[in-house]
């Protein structure tokens, strides 16, 4: 597959949120790999100060400066950037106030806590900010420092809140530095090179909330990429024995014959009663995520669905991972 085979050309700033639990850190570092295939370079983002992308690439805590993490296949190279809040306001306050030795200052007292969080809105406007200049740095012959950027963004029930910085900064500036990076952020993450991608399980409340972001989204003009579908069970039956597990028809006596002639006689009853009860829980995992596959279907939006790993997750994984999504088209 080229670099130019993608659902998402032309997309240079990939968000990713998803409820707590679905894997979002691990599907966009997954996804920043995809992208870097081929020899291109990308960013992955982390806003929340978790380090979880360090952890995923088995490497040391990232320092507040962009490292490069991991090479991708055919040659392309992943950074990555932890964002200390902190040291991105002291940034922010050098940028536009010429105040960074006030701000050092400021951080010794504590101020800097008491800002961001008396004015929530200001903290969001410094990482989408220090995100989106990322996505709009240039090198000296013009060209983009990075192909794309990846950023690991806050979860599902605060995406919409957190990417509309307009919104959260009107109460704070009508005028000045603080409203002109809030428009700048703006203008990248409204622009036909921004997309935001939902990360769910087939379970009922990452797909109610997956559901509901995308509305949300979709109601405030923010763009809105693709549905990433992550630890699908594979179905370990054939489709006659589903329905007969759904349905506590199996035939419990053909199952204590396999239990015996796998050499198992002794307790081979009982096997076969744990055997069974194993399919039925099997049957009815299943039907529900094809219950909740169906709802996601009604999202009009690509999908893409990643393998539950056997094996766990590790290096190898989300290798694994990335090729899952360059196959699905979407890197």
């Amino acid at each position: 597959m080229s670099a130019r085979d993608t659902d998402w050309d032309g997309v240079r700033l990939h968000v990713v949120t998803g409820k707590g639990g679905t894997g979002k850190t691990t599907v966009a570092a997954a996804l920043a790999l995809a992208l870097a295939a081929g020899g291109r370079k990308v960013l992955l983002v982390e806003v929340e100060g978790r380090q979880g992308i360090a952890q995923l690439f088995d490497c040391p805590p990232l320092p507040y400066e962009e490292r490069k993490v991991a090479v991708a296949p055919d040659g392309g190279e992943v950074y990555a950037l932890a964002i200390d809040t902190e040291e991105a306001l002291l940034e922010y306050l050098e940028m536009f106030y010429s105040l960074k030795r006030a701000g050092k200052a400021m951080s010794k007292l504590g101020v800097v806590d008491f800002v961001t969080t008396i004015a929530p809105g200001l903290r969001d406007v410094i990482l989408t900010g220090k995100t989106s200049e990322a996505v709009r740095r240039r090198e000296k012959d013009g060209s983009f420092v990075y192909d794309a950027v990846v950023m690991d963004a806050p979860p599902t029930g605060r995406i919409t809140k957190f990417l509309n910085v307009n919104d959260e900064v009107s109460g704070l500036a009508k005028v000045g530095p603080v409203r002109n990076h809030a428009d700048t952020v703006m203008r990248v993450v409204r622009s036909p090179e921004t997309a935001v991608h939902f990360v769910t399980l087939l379970e009922e409340m990452p797909v109610q909330e997956t559901t509901d972001g995308v509305h949300d989204l979709t109601e405030v003009g923010l763009p809105v990429g693709g549905i990433m579908i992550n630890m699908e069970h594979p179905p370990m039956l054939a489709a006659d024995d589903l329905a007969a597990a759904a349905e506590g028809t199996l035939d419990l006596d053909g199952i204590v014959r396999g239990v015996k002639a796998a050499g198992l006689e002794h307790d081979a009853e009982s096997i076969a009663a744990a055997l069974s009860a194993e399919a039925t829980e099997h049957a009815r995992r299943t039907a529900l995520q094809r219950r909740e596959k169906e709802q996601l279907e009604k999202i009009d939006r690509p999908r893409y669905t990643l393998p539950l790993l056997s094996d766990g997750m590790d290096l190898a994984g989300l290798y694994d991972l990335a090729e899952s999504l360059r196959a699905q088209g979407a890197a």
